[in-house]
């Protein structure tokens, strides 16, 4: 079997995604099995400066350490569970030290084997706002919807206020519910919780719509190669390679 390397960015959607990627291998390779995992993690702070700033080489720099030190631990290739990262990970530079796989392509896979053909999607401001899911999700025929002005504020609040430091409230879970409503009165037929966190928040039993769960779509994903199911990754940074 195969090391993942997890490349951690936000500290709740990486150890959830470590948790989602260790429960796969108990179902399917029994008590207590699963693949070798390391996981790295450069804590935020370092990189919401250049978030703001909006200095994506800077937090590149920062990530592509995290790769470093995974190659080091003997990782063989990585994910990173931060949707917002990947817009610093596309960035020119050179290849990352291991090869990984990419957070929206998997999420837009699974769209489109679910039929999908409109998707609202939910994360960080700079998720919303940015190029990475219409893209990928254009590439396999499919629409991409974000909310509005207003609710992406209140998404991407709840996102920084609360849920990346382990915050969740039955409060910012109906406002939630409420936004992916509005989303299906749009003509959504399913919404992406494109940032890792909201899973936590969000569940399949209480959203108007059906989920795409970044996070466990990763771990999944991640299984299925660290197993030997699909071939190991080649995308080591840069732009991201649409089918």
């Amino acid at each position: 079997m195969r090391h993942l390397g997890i490349l951690a960015h936000s500290a709740e959607g990486a150890a959830l995604c470590l948790r989602a990627f260790c429960q796969e291998g108990f179902r399917e390779l029994g008590p207590d099995d699963h693949p070798d995992v390391t996981l790295d993690l450069i804590a935020m702070a370092r990189s919401m400066p250049a978030w703001d700033a909006g200095d994506h080489d800077t937090i590149r720099a920062i990530l592509a350490g995290s790769v470093r030190r995974l190659a080091a631990a003997g990782a063989d290739f990585f994910v990173c569970p931060d949707n917002t990262a990947h817009m610093a990970l596309e960035r020119p530079g050179d290849d990352l030290a291991l090869p990984g796989l990419h957070i929206a392509q998997v999420v837009a896979d699974q769209a489109a084997r679910d039929g999908r053909t409109r998707v609202g999607v939910l994360g960080t401001r700079y998720t919303m706002d940015g190029p990475v899911y219409p893209r990928e999700l254009a590439a396999r025929g499919i629409a991409a919807e974000v909310p509005d002005p207003a609710d992406r504020e209140t998404v991407n609040r709840i996102i920084f206020g609360e849920l990346v430091n382990g915050v969740f409230t039955e409060e910012s879970r109906r406002e939630y519910v409420r936004i992916i409503g509005r989303l299906a009165g749009r003509g959504c037929d399913t919404v992406a919780l494109v940032c890792t966190e909201i899973p936590l928040l969000v569940t399949p039993g209480v959203s108007p719509l059906p989920t795409l769960d970044s996070t466990r779509l990763l771990a999944r994903a991640a299984f299925e190669a660290a197993v030997g199911r699909h071939a190991v990754p080649t995308w080591r940074g840069g732009p991201a390679l649409t089918p």
